[in-house]
C-alpha cells in the first residue's frame, strides 16, 4: 500500500470516529438535542413532595381527613365561629312540614359545632318568647366533641313542624324559625330568624342531628324523643 493511501484510510477511520462520538447524548455536540426518554434521569423520591392539582380527580373532596388544619382533630379544638359560617333554612318539597337547616363552613379549615343547632319556634312579635315553643332532639348523645365540619363543606339538620301531621291542636302564632347553629359556644345574640311562611302548623316539633346529608338529617329526626 502506497503511503497516500494509507494517509487516506487513517483519516477515515478518525472522520468515523468523530461522527460516532458526536451522536452520543450527553455529549458536547449533542446539547440542545432531545435525549431519548430512556436516558433521561430520574430524581430521586422525596417524602412531602407536593401533588400538582391537576393529578387530583376532580372529584376529590375540598377537606380530606388529615391534612393541616381541616382535618376532625383540628376541628374538635376550633369551635365555628358565626362569621365562618353560612347559614340558609328550605323547605323540603316531599315534606311540607319538614325544613332542612344547612350550614356551610365557608372558612379555610375545618371547625367544630354543637351536635345538633340551638332552634325554637316563635311568634316573630313577641318580645319575650312567652309562645316559645323548642322541638324534641335525639337523645343519648354522646362520643366526639363536637360535629366536624370541613371547609367547603355543608352540615345538615332538619326539623318537622308537625310530625303526625295534624290539623287541630297545632300552636297558634308561630310564624318564625330561630336558629343558633352552635349553641355551645355561640352567643344567643347570633341567633338567625327565618320566616315559616303562612298557614305553617306546629305541634310537638322533631329536631335531628347535623349530618352530611337530608337523608340521613331525616332519619336521626325521626329518633327525637327528648326536649331540647
Amino acid at each position: 500500500m502506497s503511503v497516500k493511501s494509507a494517509l487516506s484510510s487513517t483519516a477515515a477511520v478518525l472522520l468515523g470516529a468523530l461522527a460516532l462520538t458526536a451522536c452520543q447524548p450527553g455529549s458536547t455536540a449533542a446539547v440542545g438535542g432531545s435525549a431519548p426518554a430512556q436516558q433521561a434521569p430520574v430524581p430521586p423520591a422525596r417524602s412531602g413532595t407536593a401533588v400538582p392539582v391537576s393529578a387530583l380527580s376532580a372529584s376529590a373532596p375540598v377537606g380530606r381527613r388529615g391534612s393541616s388544619g381541616n382535618s376532625d382533630s383540628y376541628a374538635y379544638s376550633h369551635p365555628c365561629s358565626s362569621r365562618q359560617l353560612s347559614v340558609h333554612v328550605v323547605r323540603r318539597g316531599s315534606a311540607p312540614t319538614q325544613r332542612v337547616i344547612e350550614v356551610r363552613n365557608v372558612g379555610a379549615r375545618s371547625c367544630g359545632l354543637s351536635y345538633h343547632p340551638l332552634v325554637y319556634l316563635d311568634n316573630s312579635r313577641s318580645a319575650d318568647r312567652s309562645r316559645a315553643v323548642k322541638p324534641l332532639v335525639p337523645s343519648g348523645l354522646g362520643g366526639a366533641p363536637a360535629y366536624p365540619v370541613y371547609a367547603g363543606r355543608t352540615a345538615y339538620a332538619v326539623i318537622d313542624l308537625d310530625p303526625s301531621g295534624a290539623t287541630t291542636g297545632t300552636a297558634r302564632g308561630l310564624d318564625e324559625l330561630n336558629v343558633l347553629a352552635d349553641g355551645d359556644h355561640m352567643a344567643n345574640a347570633e341567633t338567625l330568624n327565618f320566616p315559616l311562611g303562612s298557614g305553617a302548623l306546629v305541634l310537638k316539633p322533631k329536631l335531628g342531628l347535623y349530618r352530611s346529608s337530608v337523608a340521613d338529617a331525616v332519619v336521626s329526626m325521626r329518633a327525637a324523643d327528648t326536649p331540647s
